[in-house]
This record gives structure tokens, sequence and C-alpha cells, in this order.
């Protein structure tokens, strides 16, 4: 037995044992570039996922965009149809129009012959053979020249076609001269016309009449009892009251200031009730406005004019110059389309201009007459005079919208105001993510509270998030320790050197590859905890800027909401400026110069 030469044998185990390790080496190798391969692919999926969401909201704003522009583009070309249809259909119309105003300021100066007027009013009754205001101008004519029986048939004409317009224009045009019972004949004939509940568009001249006080004092008496009459017979109907400060709180919110969310933008970010807050806030500031537009049209100076014909002639002119009701509907298109290409957003234009629309009605009851003058007079063409009259007679409902607006936005004030945090932080560039839990609490609670709570819920977590990240050595070792058995069972049997240099070989290239490990871990956990230290501070920083807004929102939202009672003192007011004298009260022309 001791002449068997073992050289061979132990060489050959030699061998193996170098081959052994290295291939331990080549497969530690293999399983850290896999391990780095598998961080690289997570970083690469969460830059990606990130990307895809900013490309996603960029397309939503792109897409979003892209129909407002079409929209306006869209409504573009059809203003342009409808212009050219308005134009087509209605075009000669415009031309009595402004020839109705030209004839009374040629009887003013005699630069014209009556036959010439008479000619021209002619020429107009046959291009329009529909219009009321035509044969209105040749009994005009007709009535210069003294034609008397030419002059009743035209009117008679005039009649037919309108009643009520036509009654108007012979009251104004006969005040005008200075004849003042026919004119009273002629207006107390339109009134006793009317049904307060269905006034046609022309009755905004009425309006006009009280308010520059164009009828003089008997007109004054005739037109206040009429009415008040009419507004008790009306203000007896729930439905129509309801309606009236319905349109006023419409107004109301449409002063509402824009979103503060620039102001706050911190508050904005971690608060869930912000919406409630920007809203709230955007509300009480309405009061401002409010005051400012109507102040300043209650207590503006207003100018009347030098004498009664200008006056009258201002009058006559928002009469005939009143689209007929044939062109309504293209009126209220056109209006629809001209608040698209002004909002670009078609739903917000369908509302403006539903609320605009009512000057637009073919009939409207005397309390929305009232209404659309106050509100919106460019529809109606109603002077200053008359909004300030208009504005002063509506106060009822102006103080119950306001009223009701002052309220419903208090009580939308949220009853508890949170701050809730939802964060993820990549770690270690992006390869690995920290996610805390959501931290709500009471954004009123005192600041050093909320600091110490924050604090806890950061620290807590960042605890359990570092320990993660330490290196498990229980597994390794216990793979390490079948590894070093499964050795020594085989070899020993055959050689107990080898097994022994084996087994060590083993278990001293697989604990440097288990130091290496413990050791980047111990290096991923210190730069963890910086980091994340780091980002709690961010944190604590964003809660204490929320906390300052929120005083900020609360000081600005008390100071809007103080000015509150100022506009409803400033409401309430409005019923001493309804006894205004008109600039024109007791005149009759020529007896001023």
């Amino acid at each position: 037995m001791s002449d068997i030469n073992l050289g061979p044998l132990v060489r050959s185990i030699d061998n193996l044992e170098r081959q052994l390790q290295r291939s331990v080496r080549m497969l530690g190798g293999q399983i850290e570039q896999v391990d780095g391969e598998v961080r690289d692919v997570k970083a690469v999926q969460a830059q990606t996922k990130d990307r895809l969401e900013v490309l996603y909201d960029k397309f939503l704003e792109f897409v979003g965009r892209t129909e407002r522009i079409a929209a306006a583009q869209r409504a573009e070309t059809r203003i342009v149809r409808i212009n050219d249809e308005v134009e087509h259909k209605y075009g000669h119309h415009k031309v009595v129009r402004r020839t109705a105003t030209g004839i009374l300021q040629a009887f003013d100066t005699g630069l014209v012959q009556e036959e010439t007027v008479r000619q021209v009013s002619e020429e107009l009754m046959i291009q329009t053979p529909r219009y009321w205001l035509a044969p209105a101008l040749v009994g005009l004519a007709a009535w210069a020249g003294d034609d008397e029986a030419l002059c009743a048939r035209a009117v008679e004409e005039a009649f037919r076609r309108s009643t009520a317009k036509t009654s108007l224009f012979f009251a104004l045009i006969l005040r005008r001269q200075g004849r003042q019972d026919a004119s009273l004949r002629w207006l107390r004939h339109y009134l006793e016309g009317q049904d307060p509940r269905v006034l046609g568009r022309e009755f905004q001249v009425i309006l006009e009449c009280v308010s520059q006080g164009a009828f003089g004092p008997p007109g004054r008496q005739l037109l206040a009892r009429t009415l008040e009459e009419w507004r008790k017979r009306l203000l007896d109907d729930d439905a129509v009251r309801a309606a009236q400060a319905g349109r006023w709180r419409q107004e109301i919110d449409s002063l509402r200031a824009p979103s503060a969310a620039a102001d706050f933008p911190r508050l904005a970010e971690v608060c869930p009730q912000w919406a409630a807050l920007d809203d709230v806030l955007a509300r009480a500031r309405a009061h401002e406005a409010l005051l400012s537009r109507f102040r300043t049209l209650m207590e503006s100076e207003i100018l009347p004019a030098h004498n009664l014909e200008d006056t009258v002639d201002d009058i006559l002119d928002n009469l005939v110059r009143n689209s007929d009701e044939e062109e309504l509907p293209l009126q209220r298109e056109l209006l629809l389309n001209q608040a698209i290409v002004r909002q670009g957003d078609e739903e917000a234009a369908r509302k403006e201009a539903d609320m605009r629309s009512e000057a637009l009605e073919e009939t409207r009851n005397y309390l929305s007459v009232q209404s659309v003058a106050a509100l919106d007079p460019e529809a109606v063409g109603a002077s200053p005079a008359a909004q300030r009259v208009a504005v002063a007679s509506c106060q009822e409902w102006f103080a119950q919208a306001h009223a009701a607006f002052s309220r419903d936005y208090r009580a939308a004030v949220p009853p508890r105001i949170e701050i809730s945090l939802r964060n993820t932080y990549d770690i270690g560039q992006g390869t690995q993510r920290f996610k805390l839990t959501t931290w709500t609490k009471p954004l009123t609670d005192d600041l050093p509270d909320l600091e110490a709570s924050l604090t806890r819920h950061w620290s807590s977590y960042v605890d359990m998030y570092v320990k993660s990240l330490a290196y498990d050595h229980r597994s390794s070792l216990a793979l390490l320790g079948t590894a070093v058995t499964a050795i020594l069972v085989i070899f020993l049997g055959v050689h107990v050197g080898f097994a022994l240099i084996a087994a060590l070989a083993v278990g001293g290239i697989w604990g440097i590859v288990l130091h290496n490990r413990a050791d980047a871990a111990r290096t991923a956990q210190e730069q963890a905890r910086e980091l994340l230290s780091r980002h709690m501070t961010e944190a604590i920083g964003r809660l204490r800027g929320a906390h300052a807004e929120l005083t900020d929102w609360q000081q600005q939202y008390w100071a809007a909401d103080f000015v509150e009672a100022e506009a409803r003192t400033f409401i309430a007011s409005l019923n001493t400026a309804t006894g205004a004298p008109s600039p024109f009260e007791g005149r009759v022309v020529g007896a001023d110069g």
C-alpha cells in the first residue's frame, strides 16, 4: 500500500480546486452582473412610466388646445355666414332705420324739400314690404305735406304691421314737435294695448322715456301709474319673482374672481379641500367687483342733452334700431358664435350666451325688461340713465340674490381643512423606490404639533425602509453551510486533505462575496438614510409653506368677506335712487331755448 503513487491524484485534486475557485469567482461576478442589470431594468421602467405620464398630460393639453382653436375657427366661419345672411335678408331694414332719423333732422333744418322726403319714403315702402317703419315714414312725410288721406292710410298700414312700435313712434314724434296732448293719446293707446307679462322688445323705449322725462309731467304720471300697477300684478307671481332673483344671482356669480392657485401654490398642492377654498375665495372677492361696477354706474354724473329734441331723437333711434322679431334667431346664433370666439370653450360660451340671450327674446314680462336693462344694457341699447333707473327698480331682487350668494359661499367653507402628503421617492438613482403611506392631518392644528407628527411618520417608515436594505446573511450562510457539508461528505472518503482544502476554499470565497454584499448593503443604507433625511426636510418645508399660505388665505378671505356688509348697505340704498328727478322733467319743446 505504501508503494501507491498519489502524486497524480493530488495534482488532479489541486487542478480541480483551482477550477472550482475560478468557477465560484465567475459565478459571483455573474450574480453581481445580473443584479446590476435587474436594477437597471427597474430604473428604466420607472423613468419610462414617469415620462409616459408627462407625455399623456401634454397630449391631453394639446388636444384641448387644438379643440378650442378649431371651435373658434368654426365659429368665425359661422359668424361670416350669419352676417352675410343678415345683410342679404335684412340689410334694407338698416337703410330704413338710418333714413328715419335723417328725415327728422331734415325737418328741423328745412334743407330738404318735402317732395324729396316723400319720394324717398315711398321708395323705401316699396323696397321693404313687411317692415313697419317704412309706412310710418310715408305717413310722416304725408303729415309734413298736409296730405291727410295718405297719412291716414300709411298709419293704418304701419299699425297692421306693428301696432306697438307704430304707437310709440308717433307718440315720440308728436312729443318732439311739442304736441303734448296728441303725444299722450298715442302713449296711452300704446300702454292700454300691452300685457305686462308679454311685452315686446320695443318696451325698452318706455324705460328710456321714464329715465329721461321725455313726456313731461303728464306723461311721467301716466307711466308711473301704469308701471306701478303692472309691477304689483307681477309681484303676486312667486315664479316671476324667483326668476328675477335668479337672473341677478347669475350676474353676481359671473363677477367671481379668477383662481388664486398661483398665489397659494403649496396649499393648492397638498390640501385636499383646495378646490373648495379657491372657489370660496373667488366668490368672496366678487363683492369688490360688484361695488366697483354698480357704484360707478349709480354715482357717476350723467349730463343731459342740450335740448329735448336730441333726447327724443336718441330714444327714437333706439326704437327703430332694434332688430325685428324675424331677425332674432340669427342674432341669437351670432351671439353664441361670438362667445365661442372669445372663450374657445363651447360649453362656457353656451352658458354665457344663455345668460345674455334673454335680451333677444321676442317678449318679456315687465320685471324682466327691467333686469335686462340693468344687467345687459348694450344688448337692448339702454342708456346709462335708463340702466340706473332699472337697477334701482330691481333693488329687491338684487338684495335677495346677493344675500343668497353670500350665504352659499360662506356655507361652502370646508369645516375641516387638511394637509395630505403622499410621496414616492427614487432611492439609488431610481433603482429602488421608497413609498410613504398618506399622512393626513388638520392643517389648522398648531405648526409644532404638525411638524412633530410628520417627523414621527417619516422616521418610522425610514427606519423600516433602511432596515429592509440590510443584507440578509441567514439564507446565504445556510447555503454556504450546505455547500461545505456536501464537499466534506463527497471528498472525505477520497482524500481528507483535499476535502478540507476544498471546504476552506469555498468557504473563503463565499465569505468574501458575503462581506462585499454586506458592505454594499451598509453603503446603500447610509445613502438611503441621508437622501431620505433630505426628503423629510423638504416635506417639513412643504408643511410649513402650506401652513403659512393657509394663514394668508384666511386673511384674504376675511378681508374679501368683510366687503359683503358694504355691498349689502349699498344695495339697500338703491331704494332711494328711484325718486331721482329725470333730466327733462317738466320740460316742453322750446320752453327753455
